[in-house]
Order: C-alpha cells, then structure tokens, then sequence
C-alpha cells in the first residue's frame, strides 16, 4: 500500500486558511506543524509547484522593495475539496521514528552504564520540549475566544503538551528505576 503525500493536505489546509507566501509556510513549519509533521524547505516548494500545476492552489506575485517578486499561495475552489475529502476520510497509523526508543532496544540490562546518560539526557530535551510548548500555548491561546476559533490548533497543542508530560513521566520512571 502506498502511503499518501500528507503535505500536499497540509499545505492546502494553510492556504484554506489565508494566503500565504512559501516563507510564510516555512515559518508555520517551523513554529506550528513542526511540533507534529516535519517538512522540509526543499520538499514545500516542490510541492507547490505541483498543487499549482493540478489547479488545486493559484498564486499571484507582489513586488517587495524595489525589484523582488514575492509569490503569494491562495487554494482554489478544487483544492478545497480535495482538502475536505482527505479531512473526512480514513487516518492511518504512521509510525514513530524515535532514534532514543531504537537504542533503548539495544540496552539489554537494567544497570548498564550507558542508560543514565542516555535518560538524562532526553529528560532534558523533553522539559526542554515541554517549556517551548507551554510557551506556545500562552503565545498564542491567550484567551478563550482564540481557543474556538482555531479549536484544532488547540487541541494538536494540548496534545503536544500531555504527550510531553507523558513521556518525561515514563523517563523519569526509568530513571529512578520503578520500572
């Protein structure tokens, strides 16, 4: 079974919601979808080029400055419901690539020197995580009426949060050796 291209949704689901030029979209990946879907600055502009060529966005070009064009993205009536078809069809379960999960397989006794600093060490990336998170969700829904009208975002947010919580739990379970 082939897998389906998840960004070219994500892209039209952006663009459903304003118009966007593609370092507006490299900026959302980088603050936003980030926490849950990487993509890459040479795999967006790929494919915008290709939602362009099937009609399912259309661009217009704005001078910035003196001389630089600027292409603005906005999703056509096509794109839209293409965009709802993929929003109400079936979801797959993706797998998770978690290089430290992978190691961990590795380690085959509870007292090996190595599992210390390999826990410590996510524990902090995962606080670290945790805080850029929490900050995300005062930035951005700091108040209740930015909670119903972008009601998804809160809710990928919320789920960041306690999949952090989560997780630094069963760290620190490891760590302090009640598992």
């Amino acid at each position: 079974m082939s897998r389906k291209n998840v960004l070219r949704y994500i892209l039209l689901g952006l663009l459903a919601k304003s118009e966007l030029s593609g370092y507006d979209i490299k900026k959302i990946f980088e603050d936003e979808i980030g926490e849950f879907w990487k993509a890459k600055h040479s795999q967006i502009y790929p494919e915008l080029i290709k939602l362009e060529e099937q009609g399912l966005i259309k661009y217009r070009i704005e001078i910035v400055g003196s001389k630089l064009e600027k292409k603005y993205y906005s999703i056509t009536d096509k794109g839209m419901n293409e965009l709802n078809i993929w929003i109400s069809s079936s979801n797959e379960i993706i797998e998770n690539k978690d290089e430290f999960i992978l190691k961990l397989y590795f380690i085959d006794d509870k007292n090996d020197i190595k599992l210390e600093e390999m826990i410590s060490e996510q524990i902090q990336l995962h606080e670290n995580k945790l805080n850029h998170l929490k900050l995300r969700m005062q930035i951005v829904f700091d108040d209740e009426e930015k909670k119903k009208s972008m009601y998804g975002h809160y809710l990928i947010l919320d789920h960041a949060v306690r999949r952090e919580n989560s997780y630094l739990d069963w760290l620190k379970q490891i760590k302090y050796k009640e598992i």
